[in-house]
């Protein structure tokens, strides 16, 4: 690399690694812009990703980066660390494929890699395969940390409260008037009405869902689905007790669960999911 060449600094830290020593995104513009001085290299500009995986190239500062009017701007991409830019070995291949079709080059401070011989590449790709591992393992720690959390039933866990409850104080609690309709949605089923009569009906009478929108057989199916309704929120196929009021009970859930079953055309998708309370999980039938 020639002193001539400008410089995009791209830097990035996921959330999980805010705390950590040496990646965050200060620490990371200080010692890239020190080592641009002590080669008398020109920084065409910055690129910030704060709080953004590098699983996934969709980050605002990343796309723009690579975007046609910036892209003019540099000749090299810089970063401290190989896993700053990306923790997917094809991501990161096909990033330097791209770079090598624009006649543009890479740099990484801390990896000091030579990408222009055979043994620089075989390195490269080996740290990113590692880079892959780590972050693969940290998403199933995190995994295997909720799924933990969800048996031993502490707390929603982000939870994104259904039509007819809220969350309040840690808690899911009941939002009244959308209780209502939700247990007439229930009722109505069970009485043998049909998913588009149910909606026709709550449209007419001008009872709208929660963004005021009209019902339709797939927000409803939505509802009726919904094992929260029945007292339990789910996480793949754990159910966690909540203190809220149900909409119905269980059996009238799980009944419903083998009416809606039971109109499907397919035998063999005729798979309900029903509550089993005394093992607290899903179970598909």
């Amino acid at each position: 690399m020639t002193e001539a060449n400008r410089v995009a600094i791209y830097v990035r830290v996921s959330t999980d690694e805010q705390a950590l020593r040496g990646f965050s995104i200060p620490d990371q513009l200080m010692k890239l812009e020190a080592y641009c001085r002590s080669r008398n290299l020109q920084i065409a500009d910055e690129y910030i990703d704060d709080g953004y995986s590098g699983r996934s190239p969709k980050r605002p500062g990343y796309q723009r980066m690579f975007s046609e009017e910036e892209r003019k701007k540099w000749d090299v991409v810089l970063v401290l660390k190989m896993d700053r830019i990306h923790r997917n070995a094809r991501e990161f291949m096909a990033m330097m494929d791209d770079l090598n079709r624009h006649h543009q080059n890479y740099l990484s401070v801390m990896d000091n890699i030579d990408t222009s011989n055979a043994i620089g590449r075989f390195v490269m790709d080996t740290l990113q395969r590692i880079a892959q591992l780590e972050s693969e393992q940290i998403g199933e720690r995190t995994h295997l940390a909720m799924r933990q959390k969800a048996i031993s039933n502490d707390g929603i866990m982000g939870f994104n409260p259904p039509f007819g409850y809220t969350i309040s104080d840690g808690g899911l609690t009941t939002v009244e008037d959308e209780s209502i309709v939700a247990k007439r949605i229930f009722s109505d089923y069970l009485s043998g009405m049909t998913m588009d009569d149910i909606a026709a009906n709550l449209n007419n009478s001008l009872t709208l869902t929660r963004r005021r929108n009209k019902w339709n057989k797939f927000n409803l199916r939505n509802i009726l689905h919904n094992p929260v309704y029945a007292g339990y929120m789910r996480w793949e196929d754990i159910l966690i007790k909540h203190d809220a009021d149900a909409v119905v009970t269980v059996d009238e859930f799980n009944t419903v669960q083998n009416l809606m079953a039971s109109k499907v055309r397919d035998p063999n998708k005729r798979n309900p999911e029903l509550i089993d309370i005394e093992n607290k999980r899903s179970v598909l039938v």
